[in-house]
């Protein structure tokens, strides 16, 4: 069994900034990719950013480019998500995610974490 843990989340003005985390554990993550999804009230949940098995290679959605940051930690069971220049839209929940990167340059989750809320008050 995988668990996903996230943390981080929160309350913040528009133009803030949050750093969520997000801890694996359960089995081995070889060659997993790991990212984030989000979804906000009466929405459906989208892709947020990823980052490949190695770190090497990182993928955003068009509305979070150049604000957000993916990085991985050094043991690659640990991914983190620096978020600045927070906008009211940014507001969702935040959900960890285990996987693959798809042909879109997004990601497919074979994982979830429980979620993690993030408010930006205007």
């Amino acid at each position: 069994q995988v668990q996903l843990v996230e943390s981080g989340g929160g309350l913040v003005q528009a133009g803030g900034s949050l750093r969520l985390s997000c801890a694996a554990s359960g089995r081995t993550f070889s060659h997993y990719a790991m990212g984030w999804f989000r979804q906000a009230p009466g929405k459906e949940r989208e892709f947020v950013a990823a980052i490949s098995w190695s770190g090497g290679k990182t993928y955003y959605a068009d509305s979070v480019k150049g604000r957000f940051t993916i990085s991985r930690g050094n043991a690659k069971s640990t991914v983190y998500l620096q978020m600045n220049s927070l906008k009211p839209e940014d507001t969702a929940v935040y959900y960890c995610a285990a996987g693959s990167i798809s042909t879109a340059a997004t990601m497919i989750s074979d994982y979830w974490g429980q979620g993690t809320q993030v408010t930006v008050s205007s």
